[in-house]
């Protein structure tokens, strides 16, 4: 049991665990709150055995007695965010075949309703009437954790098949519904990851299975009206270093079951008009060789990294003898231009791409090669587009947002080059893009690299050093952080601070190069420039020394586990949202579901002794200092898969232990979800609002800051 009074947090219990790994003794005086029982706990949370539910409880208690005075903040901060949301909101509907598709929400809805409508607004000449296929919330009603997963309607638009997970661990069930009678057919498939595709006669549909350790290693047909045991397997992966997923191509004729981990992938394809149809390998997998497919007509088109082509290119193949010597270079590769990713649409290829840290959408024509671009003359903005579920269209939407200006959808006509306004999203409390000054500057980091960090601030801020600055950061996988708009940082914003995210390496935003020189034994690069970013907001006047709260999620909240070791000067507060700080204990641990997947991004440090050595040096769970700590709150969930409860358990209990002064350190577990916390659009605003009122109080000197 926790030791602890009213007064002061709780201190865990410190019961020593000794091994020896390349030749280094490691102590771990916490292990024991990683449950011997947890796969039980990941499907039922009571499993919880009862010493570690007293610690984690204890530890909300704690959090929650000293954010008591904030109590009304965080209400007046879950009152400004929801009244940025519009509570009616629909998506715009997609044509596909004889309907409309599309969500929307009711007003007070935590979850979405899905819909459809006759396209050309009449049945049977009669008016189209919304039909309202699946409500989340009634199927929600009563339940702790409810995530709707995947929704996808039949070829023939007689059934909707559709998963959900109801404890937060990533298990999703995976139902179908008749349209016509509104009811779920008998078939129910369990332990999936979520995903399903019909084939073309809508007799069956393809899903992921997920196996004992939580890994997504099996494909299988289901053919409805049968029992989940007869279902066919289509593939297994036997490398458990390699996690599976399925995708199709925007045509609808192929099935794609990729293997793949962080460097190396593998595509299988199956024609979803053979009911029977086997896989078919595309590419045998090559170590470091990366490819996705799409198909257009007799060839597929492939975007891949082969033959040294670091920020990838597209090739052509045929689809008959798909193989890599058959590719021929249709996008050549350029450096420093990073292709995101590819479809096609009939007789043209979209890609999305990257150069100098911004994102443009290029059409070529298959035909005649020729090419045009979507691209905005912003310093910092995000960009996506919906291909929607048809093929043979002369359409295509692209979404566009900067940090000032909400989300904008565009219908793009790809013929004659005109783009129309099809939505703009509506802040029901009012928001004028004029108010604020949306910048894009440069920290030079250790070893000279200039580091892009996009800020957002209110228009008349005056930059003598007094802002408060939220910093986030991620840096991981190769994800790039996108400068796109988002709501819950404006009752920052509004406040005074300034917002500013940190492009830093291991993602993506400066092109492939930048992605590798933050991984593996380049990772401490992230967090030195991550640090170097915060100097250079406060070398600017936009914030000073010891004035920014960072704050950081998963593989970010390593981020901020490192940074608090390195320098805690810098910071009046961390925020550190289910992160991934016990490093060498999970990458040493081969039965957690993603460890082996993660060994090419972190190293395997059970064969390789120097992945052992780099990892352990950066490590932040073992790398806690006898140090004065900023303030920090860590956010963990009961029954997260990725990042489980005990390394911020951990790590909050070492910390306590060892620092030598500021703080205070405080740990808050969400007893009811998993990693991606509540799953409620509203229900979510509250753990924001908890890391928002943190941020407020360290900023404002609540708590003592380390000297």
């Amino acid at each position: 049991m926790p030791e602890r009074s009213s007064a002061t947090p709780p201190l865990a219990e410190p019961r020593p665990l000794r091994r020896t790994v390349h030749g280094v003794t490691l102590v771990d005086e916490y292990a024991w709150l990683r449950a011997e029982n947890w796969k039980e706990v990941l499907r039922e949370p009571e499993a919880l055995p009862a010493d570690i539910r007293a610690y984690i409880e204890a530890e909300n208690a704690w959090c929650d007695r000293l954010m008591k005075p904030t109590r009304s903040l965080q209400r007046e901060l879950v009152k400004e965010m929801r009244g940025r949301i519009k509570e009616d909101d629909s998506e715009l509907p997609q044509p596909d075949g004889p309907f409309l598709y599309y969500q929307r929400y009711r007003r007070g809805g935590e979850h979405p309703l899905i819909c459809r409508k006759p396209r050309h607004g009449k049945t049977a000449g009669k008016p189209g009437r919304e039909q309202i296929m699946l409500d989340a919330d009634a199927l929600a009603e009563d339940k702790e954790f409810f995530d709707l997963g995947d929704t996808a309607h039949s070829p023939d638009h007689r059934l909707l098949a559709w998963s959900a997970d109801e404890a937060g661990s990533e298990l999703y069930l995976i139902r179908v519904r008749d349209l016509a009678s509104g009811k779920d057919l008998p078939d129910e498939i369990r332990d999936t990851s979520g995903e399903m595709i019909w084939t073309q006669d809508a007799t069956a549909f393809v899903y992921v299975a997920l196996d004992a350790d939580h890994r997504p290693s099996r494909v299988l047909r289901h053919r409805l009206g049968t029992a989940q045991s007869e279902d066919e397997l289509l593939y297994e992966e036997a490398d458990p270093g390699l996690f599976v997923d399925i995708d199709e191509t925007q045509s609808h004729r192929y099935l794609l079951i990729s293997s793949s981990d962080h460097e190396t992938s593998e595509v299988r394809m199956v024609d979803l008009a053979l009911p029977a149809d086997r896989p078919r390998l595309i590419a045998a997998r090559q170590a470091g060789r990366q490819y996705s497919v799409e198909h257009h007509g007799d060839e597929l088109l492939i975007l891949t990294n082969a033959d040294g082509a670091e920020d990838f290119k597209i090739v052509r193949a045929p689809i008959d003898a798909p193989s890599p010597e058959r590719w021929v270079d249709l996008v050549p590769h350029k450096p420093g231009r990073l292709v995101l990713n590819h479809l096609c649409l009939r007789g043209r290829l979209i890609r999305m791409e990257r150069e100098d840290g911004l994102p443009r959408i290029v059409i070529r024509d298959l035909a005649s090669g020729d090419e045009s671009a979507i691209a905005f003359a912003e310093e910092a903005y995000g960009l996506g587009m919906d291909a929607g579920y048809e093929f043979d269209t002369d359409h295509l939407r692209f979404i566009y947002a900067s940090m000032a200006r909400p989300a904008e959808t565009f219908d793009y006509d790809m013929t004659t080059g005109a783009r129309g306004l099809l939505k703009r999203q509506e802040v029901p409390s009012g928001h004028d893009p004029e108010a604020y000054v949306v910048r894009r500057i440069f920290a030079t980091a250790k070893d000279g690299a200039k580091v892009p960090i996009s800020l957002l601030h209110k228009r008349g801020l005056v930059l003598d050093g007094s802002a408060p600055c939220l910093l986030y950061g991620y840096g991981s996988y190769g994800s790039a952080m996108s400068a796109s708009f988002r709501t819950r940082p404006l009752s920052l914003v509004d406040r005074g601070f300034v917002y500013a995210v940190a492009h830093i390496r291991g993602g993506t935003d400066k092109g492939w190069r930048w992605y590798l020189d933050g991984k593996r034994e380049n990772k401490p690069n992230s967090f030195t420039d991550f640090i170097a970013a915060g100097e250079m907001l406060a070398s600017e006047g936009y914030t000073a020394p010891g004035n920014i709260v960072a704050q950081g999620g998963s593989a970010g909240g390593m981020l901020m586990g490192a940074v608090a070791n390195l320098a805690p000067e810098l910071f009046a507060g961390i925020i550190a949202e289910v992160p991934f700080v016990d490093v060498l204990n999970t990458i040493l641990d081969e039965s957690l579901p993603l460890t082996p997947m993660e060994w090419p991004e972190w190293g395997d440090p059970i064969r390789d002794e120097a992945a052992f050595h780099w990892i352990r040096a950066y490590s932040p769970y073992d790398n806690i200092r006898a140090q004065a700590y900023p303030p920090i709150l860590a956010m963990g969930g009961l029954t997260d898969p990725r990042v489980t409860y005990w390394e911020p358990a951990k790590w909050v209990a070492r910390l306590r232990a060892t620092m030598t002064g500021g703080g205070p350190v405080l740990l808050h577990t969400n007893m009811e979800a998993g990693h991606a916390g509540s799953a409620g659009r509203f229900d979510s605003l509250k753990e924001t609002a908890l890391a928002y009122a943190f941020a407020i109080t360290a900023a404002n000197g609540g708590w003592k800051r380390p000297t």
